[in-house]
């Protein structure tokens, strides 16, 4: 371990700002010829004040109770300085002050940790994510409130039965207007976020130890539904009379064909579309959730939505591909859309994903790893949830096996 080259606790006061023979008592923390200096937020008699020795001569009671804060003061510092050399870590005249002062790692609290992570989030990741960040911090707040009876705690108080009775809490809580009380995985998912945002404050320093360590989030299997093919040629075929449903039932079918989220979809424009290497278009953008580059060549069913509203009045004011509306709207009408075309599946805009992933390309023989790349996914093990085996494409897929088998 390599030693500071100087070290040094000076208490002093300000010999130009005494009043009525009162000044403010001071101490400066000195390290490798750097210093700051803090205020003891006490007022000494400045005729009392021995400036060689650092005490108040005499003794009386106001002398004896300063100097004992003198003393006290030097010991926690130097005490402080000690601890931080023997367990390795780097000393700066900076930390010692803000140990000193209660603002060091070891007396930041879960409330401190939450602030700094919103700030850190802003601008780096998508609304969706930071919007559902937030609702995880509401809970983390009302879990706070109401069960242990506090605004915050510190971070060294974090550990596995901190975890464990917030997930009982998320477990037991009905949120309000919500038909049922939380899944399992909505549940699992409201404690990774919590794990994301102290492992932050642990790769800070704020905590000594993971309090996760010995956490493991369990995920419950759920299939994630689709549209086959005949239910998404009712759709696309059907004779909407309402305009509003028509659009709502036309941006469905344009992620069917695309695989395109919502939220990039009101993001596209015009300049969106460029020309391929093959002298078809294609769409170029950034996914709003990854900033992945996905590339799209666009196929027959999705440039017929995209010529359908090119002179929309709301695609001329908005300069948008395709109409904007809100998400919580579209998927509300995508309600009167499942009931209208008699789908009895529970139909919302990501299901439009997943059918573009299952129903228009792997069971059309689109390799998986194409797919992938087509979704805007880093890592294949993603595209995987949304991917399946269909029953018809497997038994078409063991009968060509069987021909090859039998020598046809």
């Amino acid at each position: 371990m390599r030693s500071p080259k100087t070290f040094s606790i000076l208490f002093w006061v300000y010999s130009s700002r005494v009043k009525n023979n009162l000044t403010n008592l001071y101490v400066r923390i000195s390290l490798n010829n750097k210093r700051v200096n803090v205020s003891l937020k006490s007022k000494i008699p400045y005729d009392l004040w021995d400036a060689s020795a650092q005490r108040l001569n005499g003794n009386s009671r106001l002398a004896k109770e300063l100097n004992q804060l003198i003393d006290e003061t030097r010991t926690k510092i130097f005490q402080n300085y000690q601890d931080l050399r023997f367990q390795n870590k780097e000393v700066t005249a900076e930390l010692l002050k803000a140990n000193f002062l209660g603002e060091g790692p070891k007396d930041k609290s879960l409330l401190d940790i939450l602030e700094y992570h919103g700030q850190k989030i802003k601008g780096t990741l998508a609304k969706g994510s930071i919007r559902n960040f937030k609702v995880t911090e509401n809970y983390i707040h009302r879990f706070l409130r109401e069960e242990l009876k506090t605004n915050s705690i510190y971070l060294s108080e974090l550990n596995y039965k901190f975890i464990n009775d917030f997930a009982n809490f998320l477990f037991t809580y009905w949120p309000k207007g919500h038909v049922n009380a939380m899944s399992h995985n909505t549940v699992m998912k409201h404690i990774q976020r919590l794990r994301k945002i102290v492992t932050l404050a642990f790769h800070l320093e704020w905590v000594d130890k993971d309090p996760f360590i010995r956490w493991k989030p369990t995920f419950e299997k759920k299939e994630r539904d689709f549209l086959n093919p005949n239910e998404l040629k009712v759709i696309e075929d059907f004779n909407f009379c309402n305009e509003r449903l028509d659009r709502v039932r036309d941006l469905f079918v344009f992620s069917c064909y695309t695989g395109i989220s919502f939220s990039d979809i009101n993001n596209l424009t015009r300049d969106n579309i460029m020309i391929g290497l093959d002298g078809r278009k294609w769409i170029f953008t950034f996914r709003n959730k990854t900033k992945t580059k996905v590339k799209i060549p666009l196929l027959h069913k999705a440039l017929m939505v995209i010529e359908k509203y090119e002179d929309h009045p709301m695609v001329q004011i908005t300069e948008s591909l395709l109409p904007v509306i809100t998400n919580v709207k579209v998927n509300l009408y995508l309600k009167e859309v499942a009931e209208i075309c008699d789908i009895k599946k529970n139909l919302t805009f990501h299901m439009a994903r997943h059918t573009f992933a299952t129903t228009v390309t792997l069971a059309n023989g689109v390799p998986i790893e194409t797919v992938s790349k087509l979704l805007g996914h880093t890592k294949i093990a993603t595209t995987q949830i949304y991917a399946r085996v269909l029953e018809d494409k497997l038994s078409k897929d063991m009968s060509d096996l069987s021909k090859k088998l039998r020598g046809i």
